[in-house]
């Protein structure tokens, strides 16, 4: 479903039945007689609606992580806030972007429409960012050429849906702007290749056994899961297009299953 088309719709129908009883029909109506439900209803929600319409579309809006690829920053259950704004001020429903604001660093949480698919969103770490040379070689990362460094963080598990442990190990990933956490499974190769799609600027990668090189090209971005051996990436889809962009992903604000994830900041 598309929500903020929905909610677009819902504050188009509510406000013009308000508008029109606000210059028409109230002054038909006599002084003592009621509002018929038909008016009552929609001019109670309209105000609701036009609330909630801003707060998603213009400020912050709420997503849940449905998948693992994200771990151990994000939770399968985890209800994220994402800051809509940061990255410039952008028309609901059509995702144009009409105010620059900022742009997106490495080491940041984005979420964005799906290249593949806009109707869906992906949450992932940026990598690189325009003109970056993005290199992954036996689970090491590089960024123009620079390794980044790497701190053992002790072992890791985890429930993959529902039915097995997977065992990994936790480091810290360190970029120019900090650290964050990140999980490897030795066990699994860094690429693989069958799976590697056709995709836009697929020219500027390089692929094999060992991972790859990608050149990332202007207006796009290059992201990864933090879960490095159990996500569906830039590594395999392609780069992410600066107008798919919906915002950085900054607060943890419920979780059904881990209540002490509430208020985390997600670095």
């Amino acid at each position: 479903m598309n929500f903020p088309l929905v909610l677009l719709i819902l504050l188009v129908i509510t406000g013009t039945i308000w508008l029109i009883d606000f210059f028409i029909l109230k002054h038909k109506r006599k002084v003592d007689s009621a509002e018929p439900w038909w008016i009552e209803y929609p001019k109670s929600f309209f105000p609701i609606i036009l609330i909630v319409f801003c707060l998603r579309s213009f400020l912050v809006e709420p997503f849940k992580i449905p998948s693992g690829s994200m771990i151990p920053t994000l939770l399968v259950g985890d209800f994220i806030l994402v800051n809509k704004y940061i990255y410039g001020i952008r028309l609901p429903v059509i995702n144009q972007k009409i105010i620059d604001i900022n742009l997106p660093k490495r080491g940041e949480v984005l979420v964005f429409r799906f290249p593949e698919d806009t109707s869906i969103d992906y949450i992932k770490r940026v990598i690189g960012v325009p003109g970056d040379t993005i290199t992954y070689r036996n689970k090491q990362l590089s960024v123009n050429g620079i390794p980044l460094k790497l701190e053992q963080d002790g072992d890791y598990k985890y429930i993959e849906s529902g039915l097995s442990f997977i065992y990994a190990q936790r480091f810290k990933e360190i970029n120019e702007a900090g650290s964050y956490s990140i999980i490897i499974n030795h066990d699994i190769p860094p690429l693989h290749l069958s799976a590697v799609h056709s995709f836009p600027y697929r020219e500027n990668c390089v692929f094999d056994r060992t991972g790859f090189t990608c050149n990332v090209p202007e207006g796009n971005y290059f992201t990864l899961g933090d879960n490095r051996d159990g996500s569906s990436d830039s590594r395999y889809w392609g780069f992410v297009p600066e107008k798919n962009i919906v915002g950085k992903a900054f607060l943890v604000w419920w979780n059904f299953s881990d209540l002490s994830r509430i208020g985390l900041s997600i670095e």
